[in-house]
C-alpha cells in the first residue's frame, strides 16, 4: 500500500502566525516549518561572548541575539533565526518597535552570525544553504563559528558573492564591519568551554 503525505504549504504570514503553544523554535523553508535544535550550552555562551564584544562598537538598540527573524528568499519563502546580527540604523528605523521580523521591504543587517550546532543538517544549513541565502538577501558579511571545527569563518559579500576567509587559533578576526576588533578565533571558541 503506497500512502502519499501531503504537507501544507505555510505563507509567510501564516509562518509569521503560528503558534504551537510550545516555546519550539522554527524556521521556514520554502513553506514548512522546520524545528531548531535546542541550542547547546557550549554555542550560548560562543553567541553570548560575540555579543559582550560587539557591544564594545554598536549599541545594543543594534544587535539582536536569537530573537529576530530574518527573511530571506528561496524557492519559496524562507525565514531564519540568526544567532546574532548587527542592524543598521535604517534598519532599526524599520522595525520601529513592532514584530521582530525583517521582512525583504526592509534593509538588511549589516552583519549576521551562525553558531554551527552539531551534525551534518546543521553544518549544511549554516554553510551552504545560509551562505547563498544570506548573500542574495545583500547581507555584507556573515560570520561562521563552528566550534567542532575550531575555526571561525567570515564571508565578506563582494559583488554579489561571498569571499570566505577561514580564522583557527591565534588568528586576528579581520571584519569589515568591525575594523578595530581585536579578537582571535581561540579567544572567541574558548568562550564555549565551560
Amino acid at each position: 500500500m503506497n500512502t502519499t503525505t501531503t504537507v501544507n504549504k505555510l505563507t509567510l504570514e501564516e509562518y509569521l502566525a503560528y503558534d504551537d503553544g510550545t516555546d519550539i523554535q522554527y524556521e521556514l523553508v520554502d513553506g514548512e516549518l522546520v524545528e531548531m535544535p535546542p541550542e547547546t550550552d557550549r554555542n550560548n555562551l560562543i553567541s553570548l561572548y560575540l555579543l559582550s564584544e560587539f557591544l564594545k562598537f554598536v549599541p545594543i538598540q543594534l544587535i539582536r541575539h536569537k530573537d529576530t527573524k530574518l527573511v530571506v528568499i528561496g524557492n519559496r519563502t524562507r525565514v531564519r533565526l540568526p544567532d546574532l546580527m548587527i542592524l543598521t540604523q535604517e534598519l532599526l528605523a524599520a522595525l520601529a518597535g513592532g514584530r521582530a521580523t525583517i521582512t525583504p521591504d526592509m534593509p538588511s543587517p549589516i552583519m549576521v552570525v551562525e553558531v554551527v550546532s552539531p551534525g551534518k543538517v546543521n553544518e549544511d544549513r549554516d554553510y551552504r544553504y545560509k551562505r547563498s541565502e544570506y548573500a542574495a538577501r545583500g547581507i555584507p558579511e556573515y560570520w561562521i563559528v563552528d566550534a567542532d571545527k575550531g575555526r571561525v569563518t567570515l564571508l565578506t559579500l563582494v559583488d554579489g558573492l561571498y569571499e570566505e576567509t577561514v580564522f583557527q587559533g591565534k588568528d586576528l578576526i579581520r571584519s569589515v564591519t568591525f575594523p578595530t576588533l581585536d579578537l582571535t578565533a581561540a579567544q572567541v571558541l574558548a568562550a564555549g568551554q565551560v
